[in-house]
C-alpha cells in the first residue's frame, strides 16, 4: 500500500514536469521508437532551421524541409554513446536535451525488455 502511494506521488511529479515550457535544441530534435523485430531502440534525428512562422526551412530556398539521420542501439547506454560521444559534430547542443534523451532511452529500453508500449514524452 505504501509503495503504491509513493509510485503515485512520483508519477504526479513526472506528469507535472512534462507540462513545463521547454526550449527546442537548435541542433534539432529526435523521434524515438522501437524496432521490436530487430530488438533495437531507434532515434530519428531531424535537423532544422526555424523561420519567423515557426516552420523548419532550407536557408537558401525558404522551402519547408526536414533532413534526418537514424541512430539505433540495443541499450539506452549504447544509443547515448553513439549520439553524444561518437557523432561529430554532436547533434545535441543543450544539456537539458541530452538529459531528456537519456531518460527517454531508458524508458524505451525498459519497454523493449518488458514488451510494454513505448510512447515518447
Amino acid at each position: 500500500m505504501l509503495v503504491n502511494i509513493q509510485i503515485e506521488k512520483l508519477a504526479a511529479i513526472d506528469e507535472e514536469l512534462s507540462k513545463r515550457e521547454i526550449n527546442l535544441d537548435p541542433g534539432g530534435y529526435f523521434i524515438i521508437y522501437l524496432d521490436r523485430e530487430a530488438r533495437l531502440i531507434c532515434a530519428k534525428h531531424y535537423t532544422k532551421v526555424i523561420d519567423g512562422r515557426g516552420l523548419a526551412v532550407d536557408i537558401g530556398s525558404g522551402q519547408v524541409v526536414h533532413t534526418s539521420t537514424v541512430f539505433s542501439g540495443k541499450t539506452a547506454k549504447e544509443l547515448c554513446v553513439k549520439i553524444l560521444e561518437e557523432t561529430q559534430p554532436c547533434p545535441v547542443t543543450l544539456l537539458d536535451h541530452a538529459a531528456y534523451l537519456g531518460r527517454e532511452f531508458v524508458r524505451a529500453e525498459l519497454a523493449l525488455l518488458t514488451g510494454t508500449e513505448y510512447i515518447q514524452d
